[in-house]
């Protein structure tokens, strides 16, 4: 008996042996070396982060589909799995948990299900909801601490001209985020490739822009050591084989990929070497999502046995113009972009000299606040040497911008101004001047920037807090909660932890800027 049933289904009918579900398996198993490292590193909050970041993703996902009356069992497939791992390993490990499961939510219900699910998506879900995190909750996605003391990244201390442990780096064993072992990343990377599950034209061309670009405008040429702690650091490895290779989110051709690969490549050098952002490669690989599409279009390979000239000459088109190479409304977005820019831009220069001459006057009024009994200011020259740069390992992002000396009448010192900026306010940037006199007690603290939380860390301001500073004689100080029992103790703001240890690592890192470079000289 022929059985003439027809089976009938939509294209493309072509077919392959590896399902999503396979590949999205091998892809959670090239990770798995990377995550063992990070927990075993960073202990149980970082398994937290993971576990809160997978399962938040994979219920999400399944939620969502039962919502829009797709099949649930879609959660299944491994790729809200992969996502929430990913994100979950490019976070810090002292990220509070909520941020996870923020995170992950945002990724599969916003970037993902809202435009058709998986294959349907314009970016990478991960790094959208790692750039979401970043704008939402700076503060808490950028710090990084150890052993309970905030410290700087290796990135950041390599930008500021510090030495870096590039071993600790390549093994995932320094400050940075839960995936950040470039051995453990490289083994699962390469093994992805070697099985044509990524390709190689994109990882390597990310890899390889980006080296050529820090090595031409990095400022050290192509030092091998300067050139390998880049690469080790900033999590250009991990976006390279684990984030720009998506599948939906890159280009089809091969061309396409390695020009793809290529602007991502130079765009995190580009970030790296002159940006000041928390995250270059990130913002660059979705930049480079947002290109694929226009990369498809014209990035196309050609058929076998034709040149390009022969199949113009066959087909008879003429030549397409600007108006049919470019979309009207790309045109018009551009537009409308570069006069936006430039009005801001010209703003911005109008302005600036005004702007820098009030925050001086502020600044200089502060120092009077602080300093009352001088009737005039001498500049400290040893700031300059240290300006723009993060000051010591113990005090967080911390910079010492200025530094007076107050003089009285009769020209004697009265009494030192020096105006910190802490970068790890709950908000941003924090900055006050702090007034020391001759032997060490403090008079008084001034706030010259103090954009925090209304009703919580704006309390800085009010003298509950900022008097327990005043005639204070101590080396450093020591944030409390409950009330301060000892000088050296500064209460904690209720509900503004935050602020308040960014204030007093601020304080701290005057007073020691105090005794060990101004009395030191």
């Amino acid at each position: 008996m022929i059985n003439t049933a027809l089976n009938i289904s939509s294209g493309p009918h072509v077919r392959d042996r590896w399902s999503t579900k396979f590949i999205m398996g091998c892809v959670l198993l090239a990770l798995l070396p990377a995550t063992v490292v990070g927990v075993a590193v960073y202990g149980t909050h970082a398994l937290l982060i993971v576990l809160l970041s997978v399962g938040t993703a994979v219920l999400s996902e399944f939620l969502f589909n039962l919502l829009v009356h797709k099949d649930p069992k879609g959660c299944l497939d491994g790729s809200a799995a992969l996502t929430g791992l990913l994100l979950a390993l490019s976070m810090s490990p002292s990220t509070p948990l909520y941020a996870p499961v923020l995170g992950s939510l945002f990724a599969i219900v916003v970037v993902k299900g809202c435009f058709g699910g998986l294959g349907k998506n314009f970016l990478n879900p991960a790094l959208a909801a790692r750039c979401f995190l970043l704008i939402s909750f700076t503060n808490s996605m950028t710090t990084f601490k150890v052993d309970a003391v905030s410290t700087a990244t290796p990135v950041a201390e390599l930008l500021a001209g510090r030495a870096v442990n590039i071993t600790s780096m390549f093994m995932g064993t320094s400050n940075a985020v839960i995936g950040s072992s470039i051995l453990a990343l490289l083994a699962g990377g390469l093994i992805l490739w070697a099985l044509d599950i990524i390709h190689g034209e994109i990882c390597f061309s990310v890899l390889g822009a980006f080296t050529l670009f820090v090595g031409l405008f990095g400022g050290q040429g192509f030092d091998p050591a300067f050139l390998a702690a880049n690469i080790c650091g900033g999590g250009i490895v991990m976006g390279a084989f684990f984030m720009a290779t998506d599948y939906v989110t890159s280009p089809v051709s091969r061309k396409g990929q390695l020009l793809y690969g290529i602007v991502i490549g130079v765009l995190a050098g580009l970030f790296r070497v002159y940006g000041s952002s928390a995250d270059s490669v990130s913002y660059s690989i979705l930049i480079g999502n947002l290109l694929t599409p226009m990369i498809d279009m014209y990035v196309v390979p050609k058929p076998f046995a034709y040149s390009k000239k022969e199949l113009a000459k066959q087909s008879g088109a003429p030549k397409k113009t600007l108006k049919e190479l470019v979309p009207r409304p790309v045109l018009v977005i551009i537009v409308i972009t570069l006069i936006a820019g430039l009005a801001l831009g010209g703003a911005y220069k109008m302005t600036e000299e005004t702007i820098a001459i009030q925050k001086e006057k502020k600044a200089w009024a502060s120092y009077q606040t602080v300093v009352p009994e001088a009737v005039e200011f001498k500049q400290v020259e040893a700031v300059a040497e240290i300006a723009g740069q993060t000051y010591g390992t113990s005090f967080g992002r911390v910079t010492i911008n200025q530094a007076v000396e107050g003089l009285d009448a009769s020209g004697n010192t009265v009494g030192y101004a020096i105006e910190v900026t802490s970068a790890e306010g709950y908000e941003g940037n924090i900055t006050l001047s702090v007034g020391i006199s001759v032997d060490g007690t403090i008079n008084s603290i001034s706030f010259t920037e103090l954009n925090e939380t209304p009703g919580k860390g704006m309390f800085a301001a009010e003298p509950d807090f900022k008097d327990q500073f005043n005639g204070v004689n101590a080396t450093s100080l020591k944030l409390v909660k409950g009330g301060s029992s000892a000088d050296n103790e500064i209460d904690s703001i209720s509900g503004a932890t935050i602020t308040s240890e960014a204030v007093v690592n601020a304080v701290n890192a005057a007073l020691d800027f105090f005794y060990n470079t101004i009395k030191g000289e």
